[in-house]
């Protein structure tokens, strides 16, 4: 292990214990796209934005609007503003300011077709058109919502290829890659039926949805959830294990690598990744995943294929981003890694139970 990632676990493992941070003085301020509740479970949700100093270590919330529902995925635009959409059975879409304000909202309840959020958005290569994730609340089979990046309005309505469609990115050529987590679940979001999984990794053409491709994991009770690239192209998949026996899924991996032909996993992780993050070429490449419950992150090194690192122990280790190093929101703050410099944490403001994702935004 590194000099660095030791440094890392010890830091992060002092959470607790009143350790004096590091200030960092060559570190950029940043806004982050966030969703959160309250320390308890019953807290109110929120979408907002965080400013951060790290030069200062100050951590402040610059707007925030509260949700009726689970909040769960953001998309940072161009000009600083920030999507944000509920996750299932949420009905919600919001686009915020970049100082926190509403500038839409849209509730998919409203609209034609029976559908419920898969909880992300994206837009397209040109920004023009959006494309989110939703199921057929009748027959249970995943579509792909395309809409007006200007109005929100939907303008078509594609199939998925497949069940419990959650996360998706554009590719380098403006194709949309798409995590179907393939859980069937009943009208009140409790899974059923697991025997019956169909979990894929599907490519679309991102002009009629037309299928390029399909991935499938070996093991069928592995949930493809999130999605995230690295610089050189490549895709870490993160998974979430839906096995009977609890032993079996802490045997089970929690990341699966794509290169674009072939999807393969990588052992450990004890069976559950929460986020997906590339890390930066001059950082080493490769992703980290987190697993909240065993107050974990990993991360996987192109130079070293068949395994995973740990490399923080950190209390709720969940939401990850990559922006001038990785960002790790946990339980008692924020956590900033970079190679080349000491890793840091700022405390949240208020208490704060981060949902899997937050974004670094634009401007």
């Amino acid at each position: 292990m590194t000099m660095q990632r030791r440094h890392l676990l010890a830091l992060l493992a002092g959470a607790a214990s009143g350790v004096s941070w590091p200030a960092h003085a060559d570190a950029p301020s940043q806004r982050l796209g966030v969703a959160w509740r309250g320390a308890a479970e019953d807290s109110d949700h929120h979408v907002g934005i965080l400013a951060v100093d790290w030069a200062t270590r100050h951590l402040r919330i610059a707007g925030q609007v509260r949700v009726p529902t689970r909040p769960h995925g953001m998309f940072a635009e161009p000009d600083g503003s920030l999507l944000a959409v509920a996750l299932r059975p949420g009905r919600w879409l919001l686009r915020l300011a970049p100082d926190g304000r509403v500038l839409q909202r849209l509730d998919i309840a409203d609209e034609a077709l029976p559908r419920r959020f898969g909880g992300h958005v994206i837009a397209n290569a040109d920004g023009s058109r959006l494309y989110t994730t939703e199921t057929d609340t009748d027959t249970g089979r995943g579509r792909i919502g395309v809409r007006d990046a200007r109005t929100l309005r939907k303008l078509d309505d594609w199939d998925s290829h497949g069940v419990e469609p959650h996360q998706l990115l554009l590719d380098r050529e403006g194709h949309i890659v798409l995590a179907n987590g393939g859980l069937w679940r009943d009208r009140d979001d409790r899974k059923i039926q697991l025997d019956r999984m169909e979990a894929s990794l599907v490519r679309v053409h991102g002009d009629s949805g037309e299928r390029l491709g399909r991935w499938r994991p070996a093991d069928p009770r592995l949930s493809v959830r999130h999605l995230a690239w690295d610089e050189s192209g490549r895709l870490g998949v993160a998974l979430q294990a839906e096995h009977d026996r609890k032993e079996d899924q802490a045997a089970a991996p929690a990341l699966a690598v794509w290169d674009g032909a072939t999807l393969q996993t990588v052992p450990g992780g004890l069976g559950y990744a929460g986020d997906v993050t590339g890390v930066p070429a001059a950082g080493g490449g490769g992703f980290v995943i987190t697993n909240a419950f065993r107050d974990t992150a990993w991360w996987w090194q192109p130079t070293a294929p068949e395994r995973l690192t740990e490399v923080a122990k950190l209390q709720r280790a969940y939401a990850l981003s990559t922006g001038a190093g990785v960002l790790i929101a946990a339980g008692r703050g924020l956590a900033r890694w970079h190679p080349q410099e000491a890793p840091a944490m700022l405390p949240w403001p208020t208490p704060m139970a981060l949902d899997n994702h937050m974004v670094v935004l634009r401007g």
